[in-house]
């Protein structure tokens, strides 16, 4: 089955990625697929290995060598080295607002019967309020976390 991603490095790339290589400050991922794309270069100047082989001598796998040689033949170098930025957009549950109606009602008394607040408590006290819709327990307990308040 013949590639359909060939890598062909022009000179300046070759020697920017032995650059990125030998001077080792990039992060491990990046160097690899650095590595990835030099064994994968068809050019003149490149070793020309296959999948299988640059796998096996780099401790990958095969699907990641051709995801590399893919990825730089659809978007170039700089995406083919580099991590995507994540699509999704993360929408935060507690505004300031919010915030500060949690902290506030953290570090008052404990309902009737409690000895003291549960995550669990707090989440259903803010959807009580009105302050949001829903909200995870856990999502409390990383507000709560991130403040310097003390609820003792």
């Amino acid at each position: 089955m013949p590639k359909r991603s060939v890598v062909r490095l022009i000179a300046d790339e070759r020697a920017m990625l032995i650059d990125l290589i030998a001077v080792g400050a990039a992060p491990a991922r990046t160097q690899t697929h650095a590595r990835i794309l030099l064994k994968a270069d068809q050019s003149p100047a490149g070793p020309a290995w296959g999948d299988a082989r640059i796998a096996a001598a780099l401790e990958v796998g095969e699907r990641t060598v051709a995801r590399v040689r893919a990825r730089w033949a659809a978007h170039g170098l700089d995406d083919a080295l580099h991590r995507r930025p994540p699509q999704r957009v993360y929408h935060r549950r507690l505004d300031g607002a919010g915030e500060a109606h949690l902290i506030a009602l953290a570090c008052s008394a404990p309902p009737a019967g409690q000895e003291r607040w549960t995550l669990r408590l707090l989440a259903n006290k803010l959807v009580e309020a009105q302050v949001v819709a829903g909200i995870a327990p856990n999502t409390v307990r990383a507000t709560l976390k991130k403040t310097c308040s003390s609820r003792g």
